[in-house]
């Protein structure tokens, strides 16, 4: 698969959780905030997603889903920082 494949379907994927879930980084600062007892950020929880599917592409760097979803939330980031 093309980098530019890879891209496009990774805007695929979040398009369609946006449709179906709504923006997750939002419900899941909120969350988070209740559960930790201290405020985090949606850009936190981005950050934190990303920082999670790294974690487990270390024991399987060819997981393909892993890398589109770190490309999703990395593209995610720049829209919770507006």
């Amino acid at each position: 698969m093309s980098a530019r494949q890879i891209l496009e379907h990774a805007a695929g994927v979040v398009d369609a959780r946006r449709t179906a879930y709504g923006p997750p980084q939002t419900a899941m600062a909120a969350r988070w905030s209740l559960t930790l007892g201290r405020r985090v950020t949606p850009a936190q929880v981005v950050l934190c997603m990303i920082d999670l599917k790294l974690a487990r592409l270390t024991h399987d760097p060819a997981y393909r889903d892993g890398v589109i979803d770190v490309i999703g939330y990395a593209a995610l980031l720049p829209e919770v920082l507006e």
